[in-house]
Formats: C-alpha cells, sequence, structure tokens
C-alpha cells in the first residue's frame, strides 16, 4: 500500500531513537503498554515506522514541558515517519488525527512540530484540490500578467451595507480587483449578511455592466454548515463570485463541503495562524498546512507579507509563497493571498524574493489611508508593482509615479 509521510522538527530528553519509537507506537497500533491483539501480523500491516532521522544539536533548556532530562540535555532532529494509507483512508480528519492528534501531548517530547507531509499521487483521485485557483481568479477578475490588487473594508466591523457598498463603488471605480469582508464581519446588528450582498452586489453588478470588469468580492460565510450552505447560494444567486471561510474556525470537514460546491472561488483566510505556528518547536509549519487546504478545495490562502505588522520573519512568507505554488501531485496550486501591513513600498522586496507575480496582493490601510484617498491607494499598488516588476528601485518608482511617491512620504522613506 502507498503511504503518507510525515516530516517532524522535534525535541526529546530521550535518545532521538527512543522518541521516535513512542511516536509511531502512540499515533498508529500502539499505546503506553504492550495489549493483546496486537500481533507481529497486525504491526506489520498498520504500525507506523520511522524513516529518517537527522540528528541536530543539543540544548540545556527544554522549548515547552515534557520530561526532565536524565542529564542535562534536550536532543533536535528531524524524523520522517510514514503510515499506510490503509490506516485511515482518504479522511483528511482522520489523517490529520494521525499525523498530529496525541502527539502534542506526549511527555516524552519537549518539542514537536509538523513541518511538512508527502501524499502519495493516488490522493488526487479523491481530493480534486482548488476548482479556480490561479487561472480561475485571473479569469474571473481580467487581471493577467500582475499580481491580484485587493483590500479589506476598514473599518472591520460597524459599518452599514450601504457604507460599505458606497466604499465599494469607490474602490471599483479606482480599478481594485478583489475585495473582501474583514474576518471580524458575518452578520452584525447593523449589518446583515443578506443586506450587505445586496448592497454590495448592486454596486459591483452595475459597475461590470458599465466597464466589463467584475470586481471579486470575497463574503465572509463563516457560520454553522447549514448557514454557510445557505449564505453561498445566496451570494451565488446575486451574481457574486467568491465566498470567504475562516479556515481554523470552520475545520476540514466544514471547509470541504462548501468547495466542494464548485461554483464560487474560496478565499481561506487562516486567523489563528498564530497559535498553530508561533512557537519555533510546536505546531505545525505552513507547507504542511496549506497542502490540507488544497485538499479541501481553496482557491487563495493567506501567506502574510513581507515586513508585516506580525511576528513572522521574511523567509517564513517566502518559504509560503513557494509552497503554494508548488503543484500537488494532481497539478493544481492556490493562488497566495499576501497581507498584514503591506503598501506599494514592499512590493520591490517581495518580487525580488519571490519572483512571482501569481499573488492577490492585499492592503488595507496602505490603501484605504493614503493621501489621495482609496483611488490614490489602489493606483499606488499598480504602480509600485509595475515599476517592481520593470526593474525600478523603489526610489525610482517614488520620483516615476506621483501617487506612489504620495505613498512613500505617507508609509515609507525613500
Amino acid at each position: 500500500m502507498e503511504r503518507v509521510t510525515g516530516r517532524y522538527y522535534i525535541e526529546t530528553p530521550l535518545a532521538v531513537e527512543k522518541a521516535a519509537q513512542v511516536l509511531v507506537g502512540e499515533q498508529s497500533s500502539g499505546t503506553f503498554v504492550a495489549v493483546p491483539g496486537e500481533t507481529e501480523e497486525l504491526k506489520s500491516r498498520f504500525a507506523a515506522r520511522v524513516e529518517s532521522i537527522e540528528l541536530l544539536e543539543s540544548v540545556t533548556e527544554p522549548a515547552i514541558p515534557g520530561l526532565k532530562a536524565n542529564g542535562s540535555l534536550y536532543h533536535r532532529a528531524n524524523i520522517e515517519v510514514s503510515w499506510s494509507v490503509e490506516n485511515f483512508g482518504y479522511n483528511l480528519p482522520t489523517l490529520i488525527s494521525t499525523l498530529q492528534g496525541n502527539l502534542y501531548e506526549l511527555t516524552q517530547f519537549t518539542g514537536l512540530k509538523l513541518m511538512d507531509i508527502q501524499l502519495p499521487d493516488n490522493f488526487s483521485n479523491y481530493y480534486r484540490g482548488p476548482k479556480f485557483g490561479i487561472e480561475g481568479c485571473r479569469t474571473l477578475t481580467g487581471v493577467q500578467g500582475r499580481p491580484l490588487i485587493g483590500t479589506i473594508i476598514k473599518p472591520s466591523i460597524g459599518l452599514t451595507p450601504q457604507q460599505t457598498a458606497g466604499l465599494v463603488k469607490t474602490l471599483a471605480e479606482a480599478g481594485i480587483d478583489f475585495v473582501k469582508d474583514d474576518e471580524l464581519m458575518s452578520s452584525s446588528a447593523n449589518s446583515g449578511f443578506e443586506d450587505r450582498v445586496d448592497a454590495i452586489m448592486q454596486v459591483i453588478n452595475a459597475h461590470a455592466d458599465k466597464t466589463g470588469k467584475k470586481v471579486m468580492y470575497a463574503f465572509n460565510i463563516s457560520d454553522e454548515l447549514d448557514s454557510m450552505l445557505r449564505r453561498y447560494e445566496y451570494i451565488l444567486n446575486a451574481g457574486g463570485t467568491c465566498a470567504m471561510l475562516s479556515l481554523n474556525s470552520v475545520g476540514l470537514s466544514g471547509v470541504k463541503k462548501i468547495c466542494d460546491q464548485g461554483a464560487l472561488v474560496i478565499h481561506g483566510h487562516r486567523n489563528g495562524w498564530g497559535m498553530l505556528n508561533r512557537h519555533p518547536l510546536l505546531g505545525i509549519e505552513f507547507p504542511a498546512y496549506q497542502k490540507l487546504w488544497r485538499l479541501s478545495g481553496v482557491d487563495q490562502i493567506h501567506v502574510n507579507g513581507i515586513q508585516n505588522k506580525f511576528w513572522e520573519s521574511d523567509d517564513s512568507v517566502v518559504r509560503s509563497i513557494e509552497a503554494c505554488l508548488k503543484p500537488l501531485t494532481n497539478g493544481t496550486t492556490v493562488l497566495p493571498v499576501v497581507s498584514s501591513g503591506q503598501w506599494g513600498g514592499q512590493a520591490f522586496e517581495t518580487y525580488r524574493r519571490a519572483q512571482t507575480v501569481d499573488l492577490l496582493y492585499m492592503a488595507g490601510g496602505g490603501i484605504m489611508a493614503h493621501p489621495d484617498g482609496p483611488t490614490g491607494g489602489v493606483i499606488a499598488l499598480q504602480q509600485a508593482w509595475k515599476g517592481a516588476v520593470e526593474g525600478l528601485t523603489l526610489e525610482q518608482a517614488a520620483l516615476q509615479y506621483p501617487e506612489f511617491g504620495n505613498s512613500v512620504k505617507k508609509f515609507g522613506k525613500a
């Protein structure tokens, strides 16, 4: 049978080989003590196995609480562990229970992070991945040869449907490609979901009729499953092209159910990511994380941004972009959503590091707080990316493009 392989970064006070055996036992046929029925035949078919161990450094202080070191050292290593697909079939929740599950509870580890997952080719027969992905998003927005430029409705919550629609009208006329609800906005006391869809789609449809360009708006449908399905249909009937899901809140099964409907682009927001990843020796790394949501079918997924306002390093952001653009076994990719404290100034370093324009480049304050208003903010981002791709420096672009020059005066230093 084909096997799924997990790559882990671990820390343990035990001999690494012994700790690795604890992991494979706990997450397959074993437990803390031998039990009747765990025959050699059963283990040969269903037991996980250690495929490789790469010893790294040892340290004197544990990363997280666990067993105290017998001596004075805690050992770090990269290990690869594999499971037969027979253990879980093509069942994503059980796959995750196997690859993560109780591992984080084991006292034998003072650090453990799932770094990546290697899936057999046969998975593509069961999970089609993104229905739209990069090319579908480009087709629907009419954007080729540059990043999609997007923004988030700000204030995040508190605007009425009419106020939100007025802002969308301004942004559409400025040439925006994509707008989204903030993850905090779903259906509030003064902005019911259906009322907001009606007001916004009236503006978007009118703009499309006039210009031929249809702005993609990601309405946040995150809720209980029945409500999400109703909201999905409401967007579709109103002429919308995109729905947003808070991935960690909705969960794999809920996200896959929505993605399986197949008629709207699904914008995957990873809010809550820090609790899964921020500790260097706990949780899950983005290359593994994004594969799960791609299997579920999301078309767009957040990756943070270069020189962002949060804790994540630029190196991590670049690795995340690369992970999204690396095809799965069925050839699908997912559109990386660059966001978090972005304005046009980061376009130059983003392009230098990532060497791609297959991005949804999101700026909230970078557009809304532009000195020339949202219109100037949209134009400035388009100019910044044009300059970056053409090889201009930030300083040269600021001199050549007035709207971007005003961004530099407001948000940075030329």
